[in-house]
């Protein structure tokens, strides 16, 4: 989401993240306010549970402060694991209170779109103080995600836009009108309108001064090896980028076009 205009968020169902709790001999103690220890403690709160022997263990391959819901996935795959460990159920509504509680002290003011994304089986469309809405997916393609290596800086990110003052407004304006052309692409399987879409929302953002020298140079390359559009992820000034492609077999030689070109690490997602 950009300046408050609607935003389109898919879930990704190959990229793991795996929480192991242990029986431990002390309690344990919450020592950190990130994300995952918020959501062990709303959970063991949630369960009454005052002194939990235990020791937690998490294992993500989504990479941290990259706009790919890390701090959701982590969240929602200890909350699972707190409420397995004690054989208590957990149904969808709670578990998705839990999340966004966790996520809240963590972080303030989460917008709620990773939680409600990664917990959906469906792309979900979020506009902020309206609501979210499932999508269905009509499209047969496949996304090449590349890692910059960077971690995304939202507060220097939004520091640089306002500096620029009233010339920005414009760019964030046709931002927003790409999201109803992803959104009819979505669902009429036009593979060159979305990727298009893409391409061009990445132009936006790079005029703005929110993409980074990185994420320009891998998106390039994704471009240059075939991809059908491609564009930066996150707050800005790092993360990840994504690119669309036809199939699993051009996505392969885009990844390691990109691995090869300075991505830390790339994943492929088929639609």
């Amino acid at each position: 989401m950009v300046y408050g205009y609607p935003a389109i968020a898919l879930p990704l169902h190959h990229i793991e993240v795996i929480c192991q709790i242990v029986p431990a001999d002390s309690p344990w103690i919450l020592f950190e306010d990130d994300t995952f220890s918020m959501a062990v403690f709303a959970s063991l709160e949630h369960l009454g549970i005052r002194e939990a022997r235990i020791r937690c263990r998490i294992q993500s391959m989504v990479p941290e402060k990259r706009g790919m819901g890390s701090s959701a996935a982590v969240s929602i795959a200890a909350i699972r694991a707190v409420f397995d460990y004690y054989q208590e159920e957990l149904d969808d509504e709670t578990l998705e209170i839990l999340v966004n509680r966790a996520e809240t002290i963590a972080h303030m003011n989460p917008s709620g779109l990773d939680a409600k994304t990664c917990l959906s089986d469906q792309a979900i469309k979020f506009i902020r103080n309206v609501g979210f809405y499932p999508l269905e997916l009509g499209i047969k393609a496949s996304l090449v995600i590349a890692d910059t290596g960077i971690h995304g800086n939202t507060r220097e990110a939004i520091q640089k836009v306002e500096a620029k003052g009233q010339e920005v407004l414009s760019h964030f304006h046709e931002i927003g009108q790409l999201t109803q052309q992803v959104e009819e692409a979505l669902k009429m399987n036009d593979l060159m309108s979305l990727g298009q879409a893409l391409t061009t929302c990445h132009e936006h953002l790079r005029a703005v001064g929110v993409s980074c020298e990185k994420a320009d140079h891998l998106v390039a390359v994704a471009l240059e090896n075939g991809a059908l559009g491609a564009k930066m992820s996150g707050g800005g000034l790092g993360g990840c980028v994504i690119a669309l492609v036809k199939d699993s077999r051009e996505a392969a030689t885009i990844a390691h076009a990109l691995e090869k070109e300075g991505a830390h690490h790339t994943w492929i997602e088929n639609l």
